[in-house]
């Protein structure tokens, strides 16, 4: 069983920036891919950002691509997701996930995180 911890998030002011961080325990294949979405208050959860442990391969939504970049910390175990130049609309709760599987889909991530509120003001 794959336990995901999540710590960072917070409110700042439009133009700030986080740094959440997403602990998994133990590693395995179940982690090949560790991924964060986000939802808001009455939308749909959304793809935000992937990685993959074995090599240096990101990808990002396109509404956070040039802001958000994923690091990770193999040693700790941990992955980072550093957010930059917030703006309101990235309010919502984040949350980490892993699978097994290279993908953007939620559904095929297996492993969830407690979820981490995220409140940018204008």
């Amino acid at each position: 069983q794959v336990q995901l911890v999540e710590s960072g998030g917070g409110a700042v002011q439009a133009g700030g920036s986080l740094r959440l961080s997403c602990a998994a325990s133990p590693r395995s294949f179940s982690t090949y891919a560790m991924a964060w979405f986000r939802q808001a208050p009455g939308k749909e959860r959304e793809f935000v950002a992937r990685l993959i442990w074995s090599g240096a391969r990101t990808a990002y939504a396109d509404s956070v691509k040039g802001r958000f970049t994923l690091s990770r910390d193999n040693a700790k175990n941990t992955v980072y997701l550093h957010m930059n130049s917030l703006k309101p609309e990235d309010t919502a709760v984040y949350s980490c996930a892993a699978g097994s599987y290279w993908t953007s889909n939620y559904s095929s991530y297996s492993y969830w995180g407690q979820g981490t509120q995220v409140t940018v003001s204008s």
